[in-house]
């Protein structure tokens, strides 16, 4: 690649788009959020503190704040008591569904080559 004219397909034309990628579904715990509300559609508060274990009341409250101000979450209020909130991938999160199924794929073969090295 001398010639300056070829460009890498690692290069974005606007800056690294894995930055961008992980700013919106990167740490600990937002792919784990993202991959159950995956699988299960629709989960309550209570359901997704219980699907992912380890995690607290205040992050898990601050990562799905942050993923519904991204677009890729939306939070449904009932007016009822005691109150009642859904959470749902929106459209737009939808599309990270082949980013998630390859983590997961990805994670499977990584736990198999560990265990293999063990």
């Amino acid at each position: 690649m001398n010639d300056p004219s070829e460009t890498s397909p690692f290069q974005a034309p606007f800056g690294c788009s894995v930055e961008a990628t992980l700013s919106v579904i990167g740490g600990r715990w937002k792919p784990v959020i993202l991959f159950k509300l995956m699988e299960e559609g629709v989960l309550r508060f209570g359901e997704l503190r219980r699907l992912v274990p380890g995690v607290t009341q205040k992050m898990l409250t601050n990562q799905l704040r942050e993923l519904e101000a991204d677009g890729v979450i939306e939070r449904k209020v009932y007016p009822q008591v005691p109150p009642k909130v859904e959470y749902r991938l929106t459209d737009y999160g939808l599309t990270l569904e082949p980013i998630l199924l390859a983590m997961r794929d990805w994670g499977a073969r990584h736990e198999q080559a560990i265990g293999a090295i063990s």
